[in-house]
């Protein structure tokens, strides 16, 4: 019946800054994946560099604008990100929702909102339109430094901003079972007032395992680090020399840091050919797709990560996957079939899997591998399945739509945060009222 027939809905993406990691990487997809079930999708975004985006971002399969980042910057002087994050995201809410009539014209039927969630009380105060927060883990958790009083007295306010305005979410989805529990731990009361919907790096990890391999057993191969390296990121830079010269110096592994943006120009036999290690800093996708169809192992290093995009990929492309024992990967990876899952603070253990695939395992055993892990991949986590929870979301929010909102830190703390969000309301508008 026509009654009966699923409306299409306008659905708007509000994103920090839609560069080329992991949490991006989702974005996309998830766009992506609404965009071909017949929705309308549009990204707001407070920075997209054409150069250092995903081809989605700048080829025109999704529209894609710009907002909110014409008045705070980044950082001030190196610091006090997270306060500049804040403001720009607020910042950007105000520009399309009060000083353009973005918002207005496409009169949308949901938000999808991640990684920051300051922004959401000014968003459900400006559009009846149901709100979906995605976190991807705790900021609160992820903050550095805490071990100074200062910076644990300065975090704070933030701390309770986060939690306070996740409670206006309509929904709260997190990336796999791991960070669910991590949510619930960190925000318990958070966790039984609103559905959970389920769905630093270690590179050097990699490198120690490489080493330990004999150079007779890794004569034939190379160690490839590739990518989302950010130049305007102090971090990026640092750790990027850091790495090298922990192979180089200590290690004793030869290392290159290649421009190149093919994979033949990267990998040309007399480009690198005295290289044990080749850095590739920030790839295209058509050159980080053919890594991973030249690539015979992923190793995927990071502890306790809280989803991982970076093992799917590679299992899409039938490559087997070495992953930390922990997090995320455990409910990515199956050890033995799909690749293996080895303790992150075993170099050893690593090194064996490594040793492995390079000198032991046939082709024929190596395509079985890659081939379980496409299946596993098309059968729980492809872009058409998360499109489709995602939509089933957005239909569930839509039928509660009037309930009352739960506030769930008490009067005083949530006053206090109160405060600080007009006060950043009162910073944006000072340029426009002066």
């Amino acid at each position: 019946m026509a009654g009966d027939k699923k409306r299409n809905k306008t659905i708007v993406f509000l994103h920090p800054d839609l560069g080329i990691g992991g949490a991006e990487r989702l974005v996309v997809d998830a766009a992506v994946g609404l965009q071909k079930r017949g929705h309308k999708v549009v990204i707001f975004t407070s920075h997209c560099d054409p150069a250092h985006c995903f081809d989605e971002a700048r080829d025109g399969t999704l529209d894609v604008r710009v907002r909110g980042n014409t008045v705070v910057p980044t950082t001030v002087l190196g610091r006090f990100a997270i306060v500049c994050a804040v403001l720009r995201q607020l910042h950007l809410v105000l520009q399309i929702a009060l000083l353009t009539s973005e918002l207005r014209d496409l009169s949308p039927d949901a938000f999808f909102v991640d990684q920051l969630s300051a922004g959401l009380p000014l968003l459900k105060a400006l559009s009846r339109a149901p709100v979906f927060f995605y976190c991807h883990f705790p900021d609160l958790l992820l903050a550095q430094g805490r071990a100074r009083v200062w910076k644990r007295l300065y975090r704070l306010p933030f701390d309770a901003l986060e939690q306070w305005s996740m409670a206006y979410a309509d929904a709260i989805a997190v990336n796999s079972s791991f960070t669910k529990s991590i949510v619930a731990a960190t925000w318990p009361r958070l966790a039984r007032h609103r559905t959970l919907h389920v769905r630093k790096k270690n590179i050097a990890l990699a490198l120690h395992a490489f080493a330990l391999l004999p150079p007779s057993r890794r004569a034939t191969a190379k160690l490839v680090l590739a990518g989302g390296y950010d130049p305007r990121v102090a971090e990026n830079v640092a750790y990027h020399a850091e790495l090298a010269h922990l192979a180089e110096t200590t290690l004793g592994l030869r290392t290159a840091t290649a421009t190149a943006t093919t994979l033949p120009a990267a990998l040309a036999p007399g480009a690198h050919h005295n290289t044990d290690v080749l850095f590739l800093l920030s790839i295209p996708t058509l050159l980080k797709t053919m890594l991973l169809r030249s690539a015979r192992l992923l190793v995927y290093t990071p502890r306790d990560e809280h989803f991982g995009i970076v093992p799917l990929e590679a299992m899409r492309q039938g490559v087997p996957v070495l992953a930390a024992d922990s997090g995320g990967p455990r409910e990515t990876v199956v050890d033995g079939v799909t690749g293996w899952l080895r303790d992150p603070a075993a170099p050893a253990a690593w090194s064996a899997v490594m040793d492995r695939v390079l000198n032991e395992m046939g082709e024929g055993e190596l395509r079985a591998m890659g081939a379980a892990g496409v299946e596993r991949v098309e059968a729980r986590f492809a872009e058409g399945q998360m499109a489709a929870r995602l939509e089933g979301i957005l239909e569930a929010m839509e039928s509660r739509r009037g309930g009352l909102l739960l506030l769930l830190l008490p009067l005083p703390a949530a006053a206090v945060v109160l405060l600080a969000v007009v006060l950043a309301v009162v910073h944006v508008l000072m340029p426009y009222v002066w």
